[in-house]
């Protein structure tokens, strides 16, 4: 099994993300640098197909639910746009 290796690096976060970042990962038992990691490399390395893409656009259109868009500006706007 080959071990990945690994470095340190800083950023500079809003401190309301990161915190937003600690509750998600405390709720999947999960470290916030494992977390923020997975998160990264799904981000980097994940690209859909165009069938997937499609079907994202048609989600987002609103045209399954004959209702408005939904708001992809935040996760909490994305949440109430779907009436979470």
């Amino acid at each position: 099994m080959e071990i990945a290796l690994k470095r340190n690096q800083s950023f500079r976060l809003p401190i309301d993300l990161i915190e937003r970042l600690k509750l998600l990962a405390k709720r999947q038992n999960r470290s916030l640098n494992n977390y923020v990691e997975t998160l990264l490399l799904d981000a980097a390395y994940h690209e859909p197909n165009a069938e997937t893409i499609a079907a994202m656009r048609e989600a987002e259109s609103g045209a399954l639910r004959q209702e408005k868009p939904l708001d992809l500006s935040s996760i909490e706007a994305m949440e109430k746009s779907m009436g979470l």
